[in-house]
């Protein structure tokens, strides 16, 4: 009877283990590990072409393939255009001096708080004051918290992603009412973990530019405790739009959970775009 006893005890210690071990993941993906840097960095940047800041720093989930695949695809763009490019995960080039340099910044997957209170005032004073931004992916989810930031840059509160079928494949397309200077695609196909939002980032002023048609996806982010996660965003479930914040502008897309994301020519086509529609390059 001992060895039934042990093996009882091992199976309840592993159970505690494995609550702890989902518990702290949990909390990564929606509050982070804050860490902070504030020091300016030593750069010297081209000022006679636009300059691009690629900013990768996360403190919440790091979705590291797309993370790893988004910076060289981005680079090949600016590469192509003619923009200087810098990448950085070091958040001290939130400073005045430097980030006024930048025509745009992209969050690149960028998740967690990862700005002190100070740097939060700085970027928000270099968008409204005419800076760009461009959020992919995980800058868009749950773990900023930060309400100007998700009240006026991305417009919408994330609420969940699939979980049973996390990564599924839809037809994206291009809104009736986008503006006709965008040069992107009218319709293509994309693979990609889909975002679910509590409401369209319409109904804070964001204009959609592309949407896939919801109805024929499965949005069920029910697991284990949480049971409210089972709804979708409808047959116009859009996922990217852009707004005017201040005399900035914004640009932001829920797809680039993974690193084929960035293999895709439409995406490719699509931050091209987006690059030089928030920084009026």
């Amino acid at each position: 009877m001992k060895w039934v006893k042990r093996i009882g005890i091992a199976i309840i210690i592993i159970l505690i283990l494995l609550a702890i071990g989902l518990g702290i993941l949990m909390r990564k993906a929606k509050y982070g590990f804050a860490t902070y840097e504030t020091d300016a960095h030593e750069i010297t940047l081209d000022t006679d072409r636009p300059a691009i800041l690629i900013f990768s720093k996360t403190t919440g989930w790091r979705h590291s393939e797309a993370i790893d695949a988004a910076v060289p695809a981005i680079e090949q763009v600016c590469k192509e255009k003619g923009w200087f490019v810098y990448n950085t995960e070091d958040a001290g080039i939130f400073n005045n001096a430097q980030l006024e340099k930048f025509d745009v910044v992209i969050w690149n997957n960028s998740t967690g708080r990862v700005l002190t209170d100070e740097q939060r005032l700085t970027f928000q004073s270099y968008v409204e004051n005419g800076g760009g931004y461009l959020g992919i992916h995980g800058a868009g989810d749950f773990s900023h918290h930060w309400d100007w930031y998700k009240d006026e840059l991305i417009s919408a509160q994330f609420s969940h992603h699939p979980i049973k079928n996390q990564i599924q494949k839809a037809d994206v397309y291009l809104s009736a009412t986008a503006d006709s200077s965008w040069r992107t695609p009218p319709v293509w196909t994309h693979e990609d973990e889909w975002y679910i939002f509590d409401e369209s980032p319409t109904q804070k002023g964001a204009e959609i530019l592309y949407f896939i048609d919801g109805s024929k996806i499965d949005p069920d982010g029910n697991m284990l405790w949480i049971t409210d996660k089972d709804f979708g965003m409808g047959d116009q479930h859009p996922i990217a739009w852009t707004k005017g914040v201040g005399l900035g502008r914004s640009f932001y897309t829920s797809m680039g959970h993974t690193g084929a994301t960035f293999e895709n020519k439409n995406m490719i086509s699509m931050l091209t775009e987006a690059i030089s529609w928030t920084g009026r390059l």
